[in-house]
């Protein structure tokens, strides 16, 4: 592995060679690469994966015609070839057949992250991603931030940023802007943090 001052201490190719490793050796390894940087996603806990189900049946409900999956690694950063995990991606149903590891975010309408309760959470999940995210393009981040207990509505993005950000606590009410078009009763996500 070369280190230059213009690219990454890691190329890419070495990246999703370790991620491919660690995922056959290390039960619930979750790789990325964003940023330049090589990190962990924790293990998802109980109350992590009880949300993700909750949104998967609102989408579902909503919006039949989409999917949330929630396995799929996405492409990300036009500069850094960045690799990021969400812990949803709301796309039309199919979109990621035949796509690998690591697919084209291009028919994404919505990423979904749920903070862990981890020291890189804030940074990850707060910073690096929205940044991501909207450098690349994506309708709508949503944070469901467990620290904190808010839900936090991303979108418009216009290159490295998203232009609106919406805050609110748990159990209000959030209209996700289109193209998602979907509105969360956000109640439930009183009962799944600490």
């Amino acid at each position: 592995m070369t280190v230059t001052a213009d690219r990454p201490q890691m190329l890419v190719t070495e990246f999703e060679e370790l991620a491919r490793h660690a995922d056959r050796s290390i039960e619930g390894a979750r790789l990325e690469f964003i940023n330049g940087h090589l990190g962990g996603k924790a293990v998802p806990d109980g109350d992590h994966g009880s949300i993700i189900e909750w949104l998967t049946r609102i989408c579902m409900q909503q919006r039949p015609d989409l999917w949330l999956d929630s396995h799929q690694g996405l492409v990300v950063e036009t500069y850094r070839e960045g690799r990021a995990r969400p812990d949803g991606s709301l796309v039309p149903s199919h979109a990621f057949a035949g796509a690998g590891e690591w697919a084209d975010p291009a028919p994404v309408l919505l990423v979904v992250e749920v903070t862990s309760y981890d020291s890189d959470t804030d940074r990850r999940d707060r910073v690096d991603k929205p940044r991501a995210y909207a450098e690349i393009g994506i309708p709508v981040y949503l944070l469901i931030d467990r620290d904190t207990c808010e839900v936090k509505v991303h979108s418009r993005p216009d290159g490295g940023r998203y232009e609106t950000v919406q805050t609110l606590p748990f159990g209000k009410e959030v209209a996700l802007p289109e193209p998602v078009g979907i509105t969360l009763d956000t109640e439930p996500l009183k009962n799944w943090v600490r």
